[in-house]
């Protein structure tokens, strides 16, 4: 799918390849596969564990929230098999992802994308359906130390809430930064990443860690 939005010709790699990019770098992704028949989804989903999600991947869908093209909490193959036939049809084109569900936690969002004058800049800020409602964000540049990263965080109404509020447990802080310094390496290592967001990262209670749920990335395109 090319990127209408990046100065430079791009395309966005497949969910699967985007998360085994990020898992090559240390980023926790849940388990998944990509199914092409229910009965490959319904194994997927036994070897993962229930609950899961399927998410469409088709030709053209990026923000598969969009289209309704995610499906969250399905417990058992009868559920699977019914969702996999609702996304997929009759469109031999389409596949499905089917995902471990991460436990229940704040949801942030991290981001890359590499300026043509500085390079890679990365971005931090409250996540899911809340980023475009707020705005709240932060940006350095890539690479960047602990220290950098926890002043970078702390920045936002995000980084508050992960310290805790009204009673709620501090949310793995050092899980944030540890995701946050291995995204800027990842694309400071390579110049073709043009973008990356992963949204949401579920973040747990301290010391439960951090679940990259939805990873996308753009790379340089040939023409």
């Amino acid at each position: 799918q090319e990127s209408r939005g990046a100065k430079e010709r791009a395309y966005f790699l497949d969910a699967e390849t985007a998360a085994q990019v990020a898992a090559a770098y240390g980023i926790r992704v849940p388990v998944s596969g990509i199914a092409a028949t229910a009965d490959a989804a319904v194994t997927l989903a036994e070897k993962a564990g229930y609950p899961v999600a399927m998410k469409l991947i088709a030709p053209g869908v990026v923000h598969k929230a969009d289209v309704g093209g995610i499906v969250l909490h399905l417990t058992d193959g009868a559920q699977v098999r019914e969702t996999f036939a609702r996304l997929v049809g009759n469109d031999a084109a389409r596949r499905v992802m089917v995902q471990q569900m991460a436990p229940r936690g704040q949801e942030v969002i991290l981001g890359a994308q590499r300026d043509a004058q500085f390079g890679p800049l990365l971005m931090f800020g409250m996540g899911g359906i809340y980023v475009e409602v707020f705005k709240d964000v932060a940006f350095r540049l890539a690479p960047l130390c602990e220290s950098d990263a926890r002043t970078m965080i702390a920045e936002t109404a995000a980084g508050k809430l992960l310290q805790g509020v009204r009673g709620q447990s501090p949310g793995d802080m050092d899980a944030v930064v540890d995701t946050l310094r291995r995204v800027g390496q990842l694309v400071s290592d390579f110049p073709c990443i043009l973008e990356l967001d992963i949204n949401p990262l579920i973040v747990g209670s301290a010391g439960q860690g951090a679940w990259a749920v939805d990873v996308r990335v753009a790379v340089k395109g040939e023409g």
